[in-house]
Protein backbone atom coordinates (compact mmCIF):
# COMPACT_ATOMS: atom_id res chain seq x y z
CA UNK A 1 0.00 0.00 0.00
CA UNK A 2 1.32 3.57 -1.15
CA UNK A 3 2.72 5.53 2.34
CA UNK A 4 1.13 8.40 0.58
CA UNK A 5 -1.33 10.34 2.82
CA UNK A 6 -4.58 12.43 2.31
CA UNK A 7 -5.07 15.67 3.99
CA UNK A 8 -7.92 17.66 5.16
CA UNK A 9 -8.11 21.16 6.29
CA UNK A 10 -10.85 24.09 6.76
CA UNK A 11 -11.69 27.60 8.41
CA UNK A 12 -8.44 29.14 8.30
CA UNK A 13 -10.35 32.38 8.26
CA UNK A 14 -7.06 34.54 6.71
CA UNK A 15 -8.13 38.14 6.60
CA UNK A 16 -9.04 38.36 10.05
CA UNK A 17 -6.77 38.08 12.90
CA UNK A 18 -7.22 35.77 15.76
CA UNK A 19 -5.11 34.42 18.33
CA UNK A 20 -2.22 35.16 15.52
CA UNK A 21 -2.60 37.94 12.85
CA UNK A 22 -4.04 37.03 9.97
CA UNK A 23 0.07 36.92 8.61
CA UNK A 24 0.98 34.99 11.27
CA UNK A 25 -1.51 32.74 10.52
CA UNK A 26 -0.74 32.31 6.82
CA UNK A 27 3.15 31.70 7.77
CA UNK A 28 1.79 29.01 9.71
CA UNK A 29 0.14 27.65 7.58
CA UNK A 30 2.43 27.66 4.54
CA UNK A 31 4.71 26.00 7.32
CA UNK A 32 2.52 22.96 7.47
CA UNK A 33 1.53 22.71 3.54
CA UNK A 34 5.77 22.55 3.41
CA UNK A 35 5.73 19.72 6.18
CA UNK A 36 3.39 17.49 4.27
CA UNK A 37 4.48 18.10 1.22
CA UNK A 38 7.00 15.04 1.11
CA UNK A 39 4.07 12.70 1.69
CA UNK A 40 0.40 14.06 0.24
CA UNK A 41 -0.89 12.30 -2.43
CA UNK A 42 -3.73 15.31 -2.12
CA UNK A 43 -5.18 17.80 -0.10
CA UNK A 44 -8.43 19.02 0.68
CA UNK A 45 -9.38 22.59 1.70
CA UNK A 46 -12.75 22.71 3.04
CA UNK A 47 -14.30 26.04 2.64
CA UNK A 48 -13.83 29.52 4.59
CA UNK A 49 -9.79 29.75 3.82
CA UNK A 50 -10.31 33.07 3.92
CA UNK A 51 -12.62 35.02 6.30
CA UNK A 52 -13.82 37.36 3.00
CA UNK A 53 -12.98 36.69 -0.45
CA UNK A 54 -15.21 38.41 -4.00
CA UNK A 55 -13.29 37.94 -7.24
CA UNK A 56 -14.46 40.86 -9.77
CA UNK A 57 -13.44 40.23 -13.27
CA UNK A 58 -9.98 41.45 -12.69
CA UNK A 59 -9.51 42.09 -9.95
CA UNK A 60 -9.20 40.14 -6.45
CA UNK A 61 -8.45 41.20 -2.64
CA UNK A 62 -5.20 41.92 -2.33
CA UNK A 63 -2.77 39.71 -0.15
CA UNK A 64 -2.06 35.91 0.73
CA UNK A 65 0.55 35.71 -1.66
CA UNK A 66 2.42 33.20 0.80
CA UNK A 67 -0.63 31.17 0.63
CA UNK A 68 -0.89 31.36 -3.20
CA UNK A 69 2.94 30.96 -3.95
CA UNK A 70 3.18 27.53 -1.71
CA UNK A 71 -0.39 25.84 -3.21
CA UNK A 72 1.23 26.78 -7.08
CA UNK A 73 4.35 24.98 -6.23
CA UNK A 74 2.31 22.31 -4.49
CA UNK A 75 0.02 21.30 -8.06
CA UNK A 76 3.17 21.94 -10.10
CA UNK A 77 4.54 19.08 -8.03
CA UNK A 78 1.87 17.24 -8.89
CA UNK A 79 -0.17 17.07 -5.60
CA UNK A 80 -3.67 17.52 -6.69
CA UNK A 81 -5.76 20.28 -4.38
CA UNK A 82 -9.40 20.60 -4.06
CA UNK A 83 -11.15 23.80 -2.60
CA UNK A 84 -14.55 23.71 -1.19
CA UNK A 85 -16.73 26.62 -1.03
CA UNK A 86 -17.36 27.97 2.44
CA UNK A 87 -20.03 30.42 3.94
CA UNK A 88 -17.33 32.72 4.05
CA UNK A 89 -15.72 33.02 0.71
CA UNK A 90 -18.73 32.09 -1.64
CA UNK A 91 -18.10 34.50 -3.91
CA UNK A 92 -15.20 32.53 -5.48
CA UNK A 93 -15.39 31.91 -9.10
CA UNK A 94 -12.34 30.87 -11.54
CA UNK A 95 -9.21 32.38 -10.21
CA UNK A 96 -8.13 29.76 -8.66
CA UNK A 97 -8.62 26.93 -11.43
CA UNK A 98 -7.51 29.32 -13.85
CA UNK A 99 -3.79 31.07 -12.17
CA UNK A 100 -3.28 27.29 -10.02
CA UNK A 101 -5.14 24.62 -11.33
CA UNK A 102 -7.41 23.87 -8.36
CA UNK A 103 -10.77 23.45 -8.58
CA UNK A 104 -13.55 24.80 -6.99
CA UNK A 105 -16.41 22.84 -5.53
CA UNK A 106 -19.84 24.72 -4.20
CA UNK A 107 -21.73 21.58 -2.86
CA UNK A 108 -20.85 18.26 -0.71
CA UNK A 109 -19.18 15.66 -3.25
CA UNK A 110 -18.48 11.51 -2.63
CA UNK A 111 -15.29 10.33 -3.18
CA UNK A 112 -13.75 6.87 -3.13
CA UNK A 113 -9.98 7.64 -1.44
CA UNK A 114 -7.82 4.40 -0.64
CA UNK A 115 -10.71 2.30 -0.58
CA UNK A 116 -12.75 3.93 1.57
CA UNK A 117 -16.03 6.28 0.89
CA UNK A 118 -15.85 10.20 1.59
CA UNK A 119 -18.42 12.42 1.80
CA UNK A 120 -16.75 16.05 1.75
CA UNK A 121 -18.19 19.31 2.27
CA UNK A 122 -17.96 22.88 4.00
CA UNK A 123 -21.17 21.97 5.97
CA UNK A 124 -22.77 25.41 5.88
CA UNK A 125 -26.54 24.86 5.46
CA UNK A 126 -26.97 21.54 5.77
CA UNK A 127 -28.94 19.91 9.00
CA UNK A 128 -31.86 20.96 10.76
CA UNK A 129 -32.46 24.96 11.42
CA UNK A 130 -30.64 27.79 10.98
CA UNK A 131 -32.89 29.05 8.56
CA UNK A 132 -31.63 32.62 8.87
CA UNK A 133 -28.17 31.56 7.14
CA UNK A 134 -29.96 29.58 4.36
CA UNK A 135 -31.73 32.31 3.32
CA UNK A 136 -29.33 34.20 3.01
CA UNK A 137 -27.43 31.67 1.33
CA UNK A 138 -29.51 31.75 -1.58
CA UNK A 139 -29.65 35.18 -2.46
CA UNK A 140 -25.55 36.16 -1.84
CA UNK A 141 -25.51 32.70 -4.46
CA UNK A 142 -27.73 34.70 -6.89
CA UNK A 143 -26.36 35.65 -9.82
CA UNK A 144 -28.20 38.74 -10.45
CA UNK A 145 -27.10 40.21 -6.63
CA UNK A 146 -23.35 39.26 -7.57
CA UNK A 147 -23.50 41.14 -10.68
CA UNK A 148 -25.04 44.04 -8.41
CA UNK A 149 -22.05 43.79 -6.00
CA UNK A 150 -19.67 43.79 -8.49
CA UNK A 151 -20.57 46.88 -9.65
CA UNK A 152 -19.64 48.29 -6.21
CA UNK A 153 -16.24 49.71 -6.24
CA UNK A 154 -13.64 47.21 -5.18
CA UNK A 155 -12.29 49.82 -1.94
CA UNK A 156 -15.54 50.35 -0.40
CA UNK A 157 -17.17 46.93 -1.50
CA UNK A 158 -14.36 44.32 0.26
CA UNK A 159 -14.03 46.81 2.63
CA UNK A 160 -18.21 46.76 4.03
CA UNK A 161 -18.03 43.23 3.27
CA UNK A 162 -14.88 42.61 5.41
CA UNK A 163 -16.81 44.50 8.15
CA UNK A 164 -19.76 42.65 8.33
CA UNK A 165 -17.99 39.20 7.84
CA UNK A 166 -16.49 40.05 11.16
CA UNK A 167 -18.92 40.92 12.50
CA UNK A 168 -20.87 37.85 12.09
CA UNK A 169 -18.70 35.79 13.40
CA UNK A 170 -18.11 37.76 16.32
CA UNK A 171 -21.67 38.09 17.42
CA UNK A 172 -22.09 33.96 16.44
CA UNK A 173 -19.03 32.65 18.34
CA UNK A 174 -17.19 28.96 17.85
CA UNK A 175 -18.88 26.95 20.76
CA UNK A 176 -16.00 25.53 22.17
CA UNK A 177 -17.69 22.27 23.96
CA UNK A 178 -19.61 19.07 22.06
CA UNK A 179 -23.43 20.05 22.40
CA UNK A 180 -24.39 16.88 22.52
CA UNK A 181 -26.15 14.85 19.66
CA UNK A 182 -28.97 16.45 19.71
CA UNK A 183 -28.12 19.93 18.80
CA UNK A 184 -24.85 18.82 16.54
CA UNK A 185 -26.41 19.65 13.02
CA UNK A 186 -23.70 18.28 10.91
CA UNK A 187 -23.60 15.09 13.11
CA UNK A 188 -27.55 14.92 12.92
CA UNK A 189 -27.13 15.29 9.05
CA UNK A 190 -24.28 12.76 8.91
CA UNK A 191 -26.97 9.96 10.30
CA UNK A 192 -29.41 10.87 8.46
CA UNK A 193 -27.39 10.78 5.07
CA UNK A 194 -26.26 7.36 6.32
CA UNK A 195 -29.42 6.07 5.20
CA UNK A 196 -29.02 6.98 1.57
CA UNK A 197 -25.11 7.04 1.20
CA UNK A 198 -22.81 3.99 2.62
CA UNK A 199 -20.42 6.70 3.65
CA UNK A 200 -17.16 5.61 6.12
CA UNK A 201 -16.34 9.39 6.98
CA UNK A 202 -18.36 12.65 6.47
CA UNK A 203 -15.93 15.17 6.40
CA UNK A 204 -16.77 19.22 7.03
CA UNK A 205 -15.38 22.33 8.52
CA UNK A 206 -17.74 25.15 9.73
CA UNK A 207 -18.33 23.72 13.18
CA UNK A 208 -14.88 24.98 14.33
CA UNK A 209 -14.63 22.31 16.92
CA UNK A 210 -12.58 19.69 16.06
CA UNK A 211 -14.78 16.28 16.22
CA UNK A 212 -14.53 12.58 15.87
CA UNK A 213 -17.49 10.73 16.31
CA UNK A 214 -18.96 6.94 15.46
CA UNK A 215 -22.15 7.38 13.82
CA UNK A 216 -25.29 4.97 13.96
CA UNK A 217 -24.09 2.59 12.37
CA UNK A 218 -21.19 1.95 15.01
CA UNK A 219 -18.72 2.37 11.58
CA UNK A 220 -18.96 5.61 9.63
CA UNK A 221 -17.81 8.55 11.50
CA UNK A 222 -18.33 12.11 11.48
CA UNK A 223 -14.92 14.25 11.26
CA UNK A 224 -15.40 18.17 11.85
CA UNK A 225 -11.59 19.77 11.00
CA UNK A 226 -12.27 22.41 13.53
CA UNK A 227 -10.39 25.63 12.45
CA UNK A 228 -6.68 27.24 12.52
CA UNK A 229 -7.69 30.40 14.23
CA UNK A 230 -7.16 28.74 18.04
CA UNK A 231 -6.88 25.07 17.23
CA UNK A 232 -4.96 24.48 13.90
CA UNK A 233 -6.58 21.06 13.30
CA UNK A 234 -6.58 18.83 10.43
CA UNK A 235 -7.11 15.53 9.67
CA UNK A 236 -5.44 12.93 7.76
CA UNK A 237 -5.52 9.71 6.24
CA UNK A 238 -2.99 6.95 5.20
CA UNK A 239 -5.46 4.40 3.82
CA UNK A 240 -5.93 2.83 6.98
CA UNK A 241 -6.62 4.99 9.71
CA UNK A 242 -8.33 8.96 10.04
CA UNK A 243 -6.89 10.87 12.74
CA UNK A 244 -7.31 14.50 13.85
CA UNK A 245 -4.36 16.30 14.53
CA UNK A 246 -3.09 20.01 15.24
CA UNK A 247 0.09 21.62 13.90
CA UNK A 248 2.25 23.68 16.42
CA UNK A 249 -0.46 23.11 19.12
CA UNK A 250 0.58 20.92 21.30
CA UNK A 251 -2.24 21.27 24.05
CA UNK A 252 -4.71 21.13 20.87
CA UNK A 253 -7.75 18.52 22.11
CA UNK A 254 -10.66 16.21 19.76
CA UNK A 255 -13.72 15.19 20.69
CA UNK A 256 -13.44 11.75 20.33
CA UNK A 257 -16.77 9.22 20.91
Amino acid sequence: MSNKKIYFASDFHLGSDAKYTSKERERQIVRWLEEIKTDAEAIYLVGDVFDFWFEYGSVVPKGYVRLFGKLTELRDSGIPIFFFIGNHDMWMFKYFEEEMGIPIYRKPIIEELKGKTFFIGHGDGLGPGDHGYKFLKKIFSNRLCQWLFARLHPNFAIGLASFWSNRSRDSNPAEEEFLGEDKEWLLQYANRKLDTVAADFFVFGHRHLPIDYTLKNGTSRYINLGEWMNYNSYAVFDGEKMEVRFFENAEGKCFIR
